[in-house]
């Protein structure tokens, strides 16, 4: 049962909840229905993302079945995301593996806030993040996306005009800019090969976390 308070004008929902993996899409659902009822739908996916990641690292981690808390704090323009659990163990964000899911979940953390950390409590440890939505609603990664792909069409002396600007244009940019990439990362001892399949599956982790709050 989420619980709202008002202390001041800092407003608070402070979830308790059993780690299991049946608990993941209620909390999904109160993520959700909480963000609406502060009128904050655009943050609704990441936050929904990011408490799935934190709270299946609590049952993998820290054991199936404890008690954990999720806190929620929104401010004018961020969203604070707490995961509350009772263990002093720190997470380190570690390399990606390719035949495990080491680490998957910072890794998504780190990817979609604007900051993240961990603080030691008198009862355990509180996994933090902060997330910011974008005025229009989109989708963080979306943004940073597109931003890139403006600047990197002035880069390469592109006409900027609406018909340059449709979608098979910025996509015929983006594959430029990705082959950009793999020659940099080449060029810098790197494996191209490599980094495809570390972007595709960071790529294939959020979405099937995306899938499974849908």
């Amino acid at each position: 049962m989420s619980v709202c308070g008002d202390s001041g004008t800092q407003i608070r929902s402070v979830l308790p909840f059993e780690a299991v993996p049946t608990a993941l899409r209620g909390l999904r659902r109160n993520v959700r229905s909480q963000l609406a009822a502060w009128g904050m739908p655009a943050f609704a996916d990441e936050a929904e993302l990011v408490v799935s990641e934190l709270a299946s690292n609590v049952i993998k981690h820290v054991g199936e079945g404890v008690s954990a808390t999720l806190v929620l704090e929104p401010t004018a323009d961020r969203l604070r995301i707490e995961l509350h659990d009772k263990s002093y163990q720190v997470p380190a964000l570690s390399p990606m593996c390719c035949d495990e899911e080491c680490g998957r979940g910072l890794h998504l953390l780190a990817g979609v806030a604007v900051a993240w950390g961990t603080v030691l409590t008198s009862t355990g440890k509180a996994v933090w993040c902060e997330l910011w939505a974008d005025p229009e609603g989109q989708c963080r990664r979306v943004r940073r996306a597109e931003l890139a792909l403006t600047q990197y069409r002035r880069e390469v002396g592109a006409a900027d005009s609406v018909q340059n600007r449709s979608a098979r244009m910025l996509q015929e940019s983006a594959t430029d800019l990705i082959a950009d990439l793999l020659h940099w990362v080449a060029a810098h001892g790197g494996d191209p090969d490599d980094l495809l399949d570390r972007a595709q599956m960071h790529y294939e982790a959020e979405a099937e976390v995306l899938a499974e709050a849908a």
